[in-house]
């Protein structure tokens, strides 16, 4: 009886102090505001890795010119906010690698960017995707189109320690998503569709989930924009022209943007 006194006792003092602590911290130091400091932005493919090829065009060339569009917005309108590109030239870039430039930076941001492809031509439209197995079936074949980039490169086997992009059993260590940063992914994915939807005038196929090796590998918030089917001529055509890519790549900007504004308001 006296022990359990006791506990009670010592348990009350500790949340006492804790409390006094709590208020005096509360009192005497201002909250820590988070700020958009840095963003990668992520040009997929390049060099060796075309990426998905059109009747006119490659992903990597397109996907690069919208990249450095953004980077571009960014860097004239958000100056306080440093832009960092995993590649600005017909480069190639291992997997792992364009996860490491973020982690490596700090990045508060992470935005690979697109073009997707399917057998059937009269597929179209924007897709955002986020870390998750949401649906993992539905979107395996892109998945493994895009995670296939690692085959191209050299000592995959040993430096990813086994992991098989075309095999499903691989997938299973992707359960362990990054939880802390989906809640943000999932805001700036919404964003980015919502202003393809409505701003821009593009055919939003929505926000999606799926095990892309680059996502999952980012300490910080990230999404994988899908800006539109090469494998659609009218598509194809509309990436490739200058006011396409302006369009694109502004949506994507105000996204950030209103991203931006809505973290530093919390």
């Amino acid at each position: 009886m006296k022990r359990t006194r006791l506990k009670n006792i010592l348990l009350i003092s500790l949340l006492s102090v804790a409390f006094v602590f709590s208020a005096n911290t509360t009192a005497g130091e201002k909250k820590t505001e988070f700020k958009l400091r840095t963003i990668v932005i992520d040009a997929g493919h390049g060099g060796k890795d075309p990426g998905t090829i059109g009747n006119v065009s490659r992903e990597k060339d397109v996907v690069l010119a919208l990249a450095l569009k953004v980077g571009g917005y960014v860097e004239e309108l958000l100056p306080e906010v440093e832009v960092i590109y995993t590649r600005t030239t017909d480069k190639f870039i291992e997997l792992k690698e364009r996860a490491n430039i973020a982690n490596r930076n700090r990045a508060d941001l992470f935005i690979s960017i697109h073009c997707n492809a399917t057998s059937s031509s009269r597929v179209h439209g924007t897709e955002t995707f986020v870390m998750g197995n949401k649906n993992f079936n539905g979107n395996f074949e892109i998945v493994k189109r895009e995670n296939a980039v690692i085959l191209l490169e050299d000592d995959y086997q040993e430096n990813y320690e086994g992991f098989d992009p075309q095999s499903p059993e691989s997938y299973m260590m992707f359960n362990l998503m990054q939880k802390a940063y989906f809640s943000n992914s999932l805001s700036l994915a919404e964003k980015i569709e919502t202003d393809f939807s409505t701003r821009v005038n593009r055919h939003s196929r929505g926000v999606k989930q799926a095990p892309f090796y680059v996502l999952w590998t980012t300490s910080m918030p990230s999404v994988l924009v899908e800006t539109g089917f090469l494998s659609n001529s009218s598509e194809e055509r509309y990436l490739n022209s200058k006011s396409g890519q302006t369009y694109v790549a502004s949506g994507i900007f105000r996204a950030i943007k209103a991203y931006k504004e809505e973290i530093e308001s919390l």
